[in-house]
């Protein structure tokens, strides 16, 4: 392990070039990364801080730290589409992943999420990850493994759907990302302890709708509440400040309850339906 804030051989480097584009690759010593104008060679970047100015033999300069984990994930190997680091940041909160919390996660994709996760609940908690596809459970695998230089202690991965798998522990938190979580609140209410959160991402709002009405249906669970992050980054030049052009705009819903204590009927909301919400009423 290098010392903190400075590179070390198998450490993980990124470089940007003044018009602010990004190259990652890990040092192993004796190498060299390869550009357009000269290169640089892996051993005279073994020692320097963070913060560095690096130049190839050709004189062209990069700017040279660690990466970032929203930088890692979107730089990573893809098998299924990423949970974005907003949304990850929205999930951990919301969801309060806690240093020690116990986490059943279903739908692992990329395994972008779970590095997050992990990281939340720390070396006193665990993640349970369940992945039906074998190649995304296996890009997840390396991408998660790579990240941390090693596979994680506190972390499980199991191949599988989440209906089929025989969960004897109970949870703090139960996080999921798939196509179908409806199909999934009995097993969630199994797995969590009262008070536990239940949170899901879903990318459309059918999605939206069918599971909240699943989570109303089931009874064990709170008044389902949802959202959407979207972030819109500035541009400032002296006094010329205003919007960027591109921004990170809908990318998912998040929806949260919390595990009522077993046998406890859920208090009835009070507030009335909006007209037409169930279907057209008939006279």
């Amino acid at each position: 392990m290098s010392n903190l804030g400075y590179f070390a051989a198998g450490d993980r480097i990124q470089l940007t070039d003044p018009k602010g584009k990004l190259y990652s690759f890990t040092i192993v010593p004796g190498e060299e990364w390869h550009t357009h104008k000269g290169w640089i060679t892996h051993d005279d970047l073994i020692g320097i801080p963070e913060g560095s100015v690096v130049s190839t033999t050709a004189g062209l300069k990069f700017t040279a730290f660690k990466p970032l984990l929203a930088d890692f994930v979107l730089t990573m190997p893809r098998g299924a589409t990423i949970v974005y680091p907003k949304d990850a940041a929205m999930i951990v909160g919301l969801a309060d992943i806690y240093p020690g919390a116990r986490v059943l996660e279903a739908g692992v994709g990329s395994g972008a999420l779970t590095i997050s996760l992990l990281r939340a609940c720390g070396s006193t908690g665990s993640v349970h990850s369940v992945e039906r596809r074998a190649d995304f459970a296996e890009n997840a695998r390396a991408n998660i493994d790579t990240y941390f230089g090693q596979s994680p202690t506190n972390w499980r991965l199991t191949v599988g759907d989440l209906q089929d798998q025989d969960l004897i522990d109970s949870y703090d938190r139960v996080i999921l990302d798939m196509l179908a979580p409806w199909e999934c609140i009995d097993v969630a209410a199994r797995a969590l302890r009262p008070g536990g959160v239940f949170m899901s991402y879903v990318a459309t709002t059918t999605q939206l709708s069918v599971t909240a009405e699943a989570i109303k249906a089931d009874g064990r669970f709170t008044e389902p509440e949802s959202c959407e992050t979207i972030v819109r980054g500035w541009h400032h030049e002296g006094l010329a400040v205003r919007p960027q052009q591109r921004m990170i705009g809908h990318t998912g819903f998040l929806i949260q309850s919390r595990r009522m204590a077993p046998g406890v009927e859920v208090l009835a909301r009070r507030r009335r339906p909006a007209k037409g919400a169930y279907g057209v009423s008939e006279d």
